[in-house]
């Protein structure tokens, strides 16, 4: 019998992943340009041509025992570290060295890792509504608390108010995800001042340290000239989380970092610890070939403007059928408000015209559905006819 921890999670399964696994099977039957799965978060547009060719350089001219073999740190490789280092300063004025960089497994393996290094059983951890569902396990893994601050549905930037009412004693973490999935929002820099005031003084109420993580696998993908505030520089207590999954177009090759700043509380006891957590979660150490790569490809970025296209495309192609959602400064999501409070009967309904969204109760926002727009130009395109049918049966 399996644990009884897996029982619940079981029972709770990713509804993306669901929606995404019915997605293939309509188009088994309809045919697969007859289905618009609006549903996982999988980037359609290609790496740039710098990955393959630094995939090939490496190939030909590295040593493939060393290149496929263990790094000497579970961190990962020395230069690969001092390499990211040094790009992240050159983009935001910081000054970390490879020691404040910790190879990942991705953004998910990172966040793993952080939540292992400084989770005791019953901590507290914080994440503002909507928020990437996963939270929700991760912190479970370490028997860790999730604690939620409810959604503001005017303009999703967090309930600052709520959020310095819910920090406890017990409060060890705090998550944000700028720009945010599930709706493309950009916290903005006045959020984040205030929101490291409020963390700031619960520390010295408390006498506790507070760790604020930045989870940010979408931080490339902004429009509309947004910029998007860099943590560390606000809170002391800051450690990012990056993925290349989305700026790179890597989502399946697993590889990202962890910045661990020396301002953070007990910086080298959590670096350590972080090290320590790569391996015994079992990651070892992140892929080995993929690190080189991200290392040859530091300047290179994804085309943005085609996600771009879709989201003009998909958002105004929806307001013209009546749908409100706000209109997203990043990623490539789109939250759109349930014409019916049962925003899970809307998603049923959906799929009658093989529309495939996810439930914002999987996001924490019952209510909305969230649309990855990360999909070609003419499932946008073909799905607008779809969307208006289905529009036809909510709006007069």
């Amino acid at each position: 019998m399996i644990a009884e921890k897996m029982k619940n999670m079981v029972a709770n399964s990713s509804a993306i992943r669901a929606m995404f696994e019915e997605g293939n099977r309509l188009a088994g039957i309809y045919g697969a340009e007859n289905v618009y799965d609006f549903s996982l978060g999988n980037p359609n547009v290609p790496a740039p041509e710098a990955v393959k060719t630094a995939i090939k350089e490496l190939l030909d001219e590295d040593d493939p025992v060393a290149l496929h073999g263990y790094t000497n740190s579970n961190s990962g490789y020395a230069d690969v570290r001092a390499a990211v280092a040094k790009s992240v300063n050159g983009r935001f004025g910081t000054h970390f060295t490879e020691e404040n960089i910790v190879m990942t497994v991705g953004a998910a393996g990172g966040l793993n890792v952080i939540l292992k290094t400084l989770l005791n059983p019953g901590d507290e951890v914080i994440a503002f509504a909507p928020y990437f569902g996963e939270y929700r396990s991760y912190t479970n893994n370490y028997d860790g608390v999730m604690v939620e601050i409810s959604p503001n549905t005017a303009d999703f930037q967090p309930k600052l108010d709520e959020f310095e009412q819910k920090i406890t004693p017990k409060t060890k973490a705090v998550i944000v995800n700028t720009p945010n999935n599930p709706t493309g929002v950009v916290y903005s820099e006045d959020t984040i001042r205030k929101m490291a005031a409020i963390m700031d003084a619960k520390q010295r109420e408390f006498g506790t340290d507070i760790y604020l993580i930045s989870d940010e696998p979408y931080r490339e993908l902004v429009y509309d000239n947004a910029e998007v505030p860099y943590l560390t520089k606000y809170y002391d207590n800051t450690i990012v989380g990056y993925s290349y999954s989305k700026s790179l177009s890597l989502p399946g090759e697993r590889i990202g970092y962890l910045v661990i700043p020396d301002e953070v509380a007990d910086s080298e006891e959590v670096q350590a610890a972080a090290n320590v957590a790569t391996r015994i979660l079992g990651f070892v150490n992140a892929p080995t070939l993929q690190q080189k790569v991200v290392a040859k490809c530091l300047g290179e970025k994804t085309d943005i403007s085609y996600y771009d296209r879709n989201r003009e495309t998909l958002y105004h192609g929806l307001k013209e059928c009546g749908f409100e959602c706000i209109k997203p400064e990043g990623a490539f999501y789109l939250f759109v408000k349930s014409p019916v409070e049962d925003e899970k009967a809307f998603c049923q309904a959906a799929k009658k015209y093989n529309i495939l969204i996810v439930p914002g109760s999987s996001f924490a926002c019952p209510g909305y559905v969230r649309l990855a727009y990360c999909v070609s130009y003419e499932t946008i395109v073909n799905s607008l006819p779809k969307f208006k049918e289905l529009a036809a049966e909510y709006f007069a």
